[in-house]
Formats: structure tokens, sequence, C-alpha cells
């Protein structure tokens, strides 16, 4: 049987370009090359793409801050081909390989948010995790949280604020209705990206800045003091969840050198020290928010498990990090699954999902 080409897509034009790149250096590592032939695609920040031919160049690669995309001279295109798609190089003009699934290590906007998931529809390719509906919902915090509290599944107090309302909120006021602590994060972007901890009006206005240079929509949240629980879910139809971990920052807040820089940044227990019932409620609300949410093969739920024992959502990541610290691929691996094998099945997941759809109709 001839190997399966997987197009691992990394990088992109995002604020979280850099934790991409780590991403996508494990899932390469972690493939069967017995059954896989990867076809690794650079993603610049401009959105061009390039082929690396056998390994993914990266400069600068010991530097988890600092480290960035080596372009190669292969600038290719991805071209729909009647039942499948193909690469062409740009230079050449010529086709240069096909793809038989799409695997995604783009964390943020322009990979997670249902872009690339558009565009493996249109290209007729199977892609692994959610797609369009489910990569935009669990990328947008708003709308997710919305979405979250019409199925009954809790989440913590916000607020959203827009660009053009920017100058109708105040410290003052949401303090008022949130707490004197408050939360203020772009809506759009993950890996604690642009998030900042505001305690007075001064904090209000350096965080309001921060946040709008990365998205026109801004998630003010209230600060929730409890324990940071999280929770992978794998599948489609019936997704599994498996033995919840506990995130212990060492500051603040979970930061993003704490999640992908500084491996002394958090203390991850897995599994986490919780009740019997705790996790069973745990593994339950992971799956319905999975759910609510329209997703598929992956996701990360976290959660805030509060003082007086209540799980409140806090957030889904339909493309979690597969770096060397990450949560999924740990949690999975505690739970019987290997890093190999959790690749294995995410990619039979997207081959099963896009199977399904094939057999829908097109016309009446």
């Amino acid at each position: 049987m001839s190997k399966l080409r997987v197009a691992i897509l990394f990088g992109g034009r995002s604020a979280e370009h850099e934790v991409s790149l780590h991403s996508a250096l494990n899932v390469l590592d972690s493939m069967d090359r017995n059954k896989y032939d990867p076809v690794l695609i650079g993603i610049s920040r401009d959105g061009r793409w390039f082929l690396n031919r056998d390994s993914i160049r990266l400069l600068d690669a010991a530097d988890p801050k600092m480290v960035r995309l080596g372009e190669t001279q292969e600038e290719v295109a991805l071209t729909p081909n009647g039942a499948g798609s193909r690469l062409i190089s740009l230079k050449e003009n010529e086709i240069l390989r096909g793809i038989d699934v799409i695997f995604p290590v783009l964390h943020g906007p322009y990979g997670e948010d249902g872009s690339v998931q558009g565009l493996a529809k249109l290209a007729d390719l199977p892609c692994v995790g959610a797609g369009i509906l489910g990569s935009a919902v669990g990328m947008d915090k708003d709308i997710m949280k919305r979405l979250l509290k019409e199925s009954g599944i809790p989440v913590g107090r916000f607020m959203t604020i827009r660009e053009k309302e920017r100058s109708l909120h105040s410290y003052g006021q949401l303090s008022a209705e949130l707490g004197e602590v408050l939360f203020v994060k772009p809506a759009n972007l993950g890996s604690s990206v642009g998030i900042s901890k505001v305690r007075s009006r001064i904090e209000w206005e350096h965080a309001m800045e921060l946040a709008f240079t990365f998205d026109t929509k801004v998630i003010v949240e209230e600060e929730i003091k409890g324990r940071e629980i999280e929770c992978a879910v794998l599948g489609n139809d019936d997704p599994a969840a498996s033995i919840p971990g506990e995130i212990i920052p060492h500051a603040d807040f979970y930061s993003y050198d704490a999640k992908y820089v500084d491996e002394d940044g958090a203390g991850l227990e897995i599994p986490a020290r919780l009740p019997e019932d705790t996790v069973r409620d745990v593994r339950q609300m992971a799956i319905r928010t999975f759910t609510a949410l329209a997703c598929r093969g992956m996701a990360r739920v976290d959660f805030f498990l509060t003082r007086e024992n209540t799980l409140l959502v806090n957030e889904i990541n339909t493309i979690p990090g597969f770096t060397k610290i990450s949560m999924y691929p740990k949690l999975w691996a505690f739970s019987g699954i290997p890093y190999r094998d959790l690749i294995d099945r995410l990619i039979m997941l997207a081959l099963e999902d896009f199977e399904r759809n094939r057999k829908l109709r097109t016309s009446v």
C-alpha cells in the first residue's frame, strides 16, 4: 500500500507563528514514516507558501522567541484538481506532487479560525481537526462564550468591546460590573498573546492599547480565583476525553512564556489531583463543550475550578499546541495514547470525516 502524503502546514500569518514552528517539528518527528509521506509547507508571516523538501528549515531554532521560518527557493500554491489537490511551483509553473490530507499545525488567525479549513474543503482534501464552523467559533472567544451559555455550559462573566465602541467603556465602569481585577484579551487569538491583567485605570489603558493591536474586538473578563484544569478531547461523532491535568502558574497567570518558552514557567500536574466525581464532571463537560461548538478531531478544553468547587469553561483550542511542553499530547500520553499513535488517530479521524461528508448529496 502506498503511503499517504500528508501536508504539514506550519508558521502562518499569526502572532502565534513561533509556537507553530515548534509544534510542527514535534508532529513531524512523531509521524510514522512507514505509513505517511510528509509534505512540509512553511507559511511565511506575509502568507507565502514554501515547500521544505526534506526537513523543516528554521532559523534560530534554539530560541523559542527568535525562531523563524527559513524560506526556501521553492514557493508553491495549492490548487484543486477534481478529486484531490496538488502543489504547483510558482517559480517553474509545474506540478510538484499530489496531497492526500492536510495537517494544519497553525495556531491563531489564518489557520485555526477556519481559513485553512475552508481552503481544504475547496481543494477537496481531508483536513485534520475541526471544520470551518468549529474552527471559527472556537477561535472567537466572544461567539464561543455566547454559544456555550446558550448550551447551558457555565462560563465566567465577560464583556465584549469592539474597536468603534472603545471610548464608551472605562476601567471604572467595567470594574464595577466585573470586579476590581480584570483580564483584557484579543477576542481572536490564543497562547496568551496580547493578554493583560488589569488592576488600575493606567493598566486598563495600556491593556486596551495592546489588545487592539491584535484584533478589532476585545474580551474583558472577571478574575476567577481557582485552579486551572485542562482536558483533551479526541474524536468525531463519539469523542473521548482524556484524564484532566492541572496548570500551576508560577506568576500572575499562565502567560505565553510559561506555555511555550520557559519550561519552568508553570507546573504541569498530570493527572490533576481531583476527586473522582470532579474528574468525571470535567471529562463530561469537555465533551459537551466540544460538541456544542461543532468541533471535530481534536481540541483542548480549559477550565477554571473555583474555590467553591464550581467548574467554568475558560476556552477551547481547536489546534492545541504540540510543543514538548504542551498539554494536549501529554494528557493523551498519560491516558494511554502515545504521541505517534495520537498523530495516527488524528489523521484517521480526518479521513473518516472526509469520507462521510463525500457521501452527502450535492445535487437535487
